[in-house]
């Protein structure tokens, strides 16, 4: 039987001079009708106000780490080495759950279906006023195997619950993409996932500069390649893009209609 003095879940937030977007991570998590987390925010030690809003917080289940890391992924290995939960959420500072009784649901849904692997959900994407924009463009199936992440990151990593015991650290060499390479892993090991009919994130919409997006799809294709295939990696890649404009131009129309 579960014991339930242990947090469920570990909510992972990585922050740095992250002032303007963490209070409405900060707000989402303290409100959740369910107390079944431990709340670890991994900090780069920041110089603008972040960690006095950590702490201002009043989270009672809050953990506050700050010290220097090597990026972002290399701060999520450092909460996972001090994780308790069962469960890990990667809550990037600026998105937040969609609904209070987010946790609760997915407690219910863990319990009830014998501790899955991998549990997952819908994700809204939202303005900094927390302002609906559009679905996520890509659509969480129902049924999630390894083979499903060929066709792109059809889960967000934020919707992407994973039982702790089979987690590895992700891999710091992708500096954009080592989400998308650990979730495959992830994959790769679970037995059992669990699809939630609902949207359980509210992702923060922010425009990337084209550098960094480059370079994220570079890295995308060279971790598709090496795990489903170089031929059949580039014939989907010419399939993405029609996908991929169509997307852009609802997110573009409804950033506008917003204004």
């Amino acid at each position: 039987m579960y014991d339930y003095m242990a947090p469920l879940f570990s909510i992972i937030t990585v922050t740095y001079n992250a002032a303007s977007t963490l209070p409405a991570t900060l707000k989402s998590v303290k409100e959740q009708t369910s107390s079944l987390f431990e709340h670890i925010i991994m900090d780069g030690v920041s110089t603008d106000r972040t960690l006095k809003l950590a702490i201002d917080a009043g989270i009672p289940q809050a953990r506050i780490y700050s010290s220097p890391d090597k990026g972002i992924y290399d701060a999520m290995n450092k909460a996972m080495d001090v994780a308790k939960g069962d469960y890990l959420i990667f809550l990037n500072a600026g998105d937040s759950f969609h609904s209070p009784d987010t946790l609760s649901l997915l407690a219910k849904e863990i319990i009830d279906n014998d501790y899955p692997g991998i549990i997952y959900g819908q994700t809204n994407l939202v303005d900094s006023q927390r302002r609906f924009i559009a679905p996520r463009h890509l659509t969480a199936p129902e049924t999630l195997t390894l083979e499903s992440f060929k066709e792109g990151m059809l889960v967000c990593h934020q919707a992407f619950i994973v039982n702790r015991k089979l987690a590895q650290p992700y891999d710091t060499k992708f500096r954009y993409s080592a989400d998308y390479e650990w979730c495959i892993r992830c994959l790769q090991r679970s037995r059992h996932n669990r699809y939630v009919p609902e949207v359980l994130i509210d992702y923060l919409h922010e425009g990337t500069t084209t550098a960094n997006r480059r370079k994220s799809l570079a890295e995308r294709f060279r971790i598709m390649s090496y795990y489903y295939g170089f031929l059949p990696t580039v014939a989907r890649h010419l399939a993405f893009i029609p996908r991929f404009l169509k997307q852009k131009h609802i997110e573009n129309e409804a950033v506008k209609n917003l204004k």
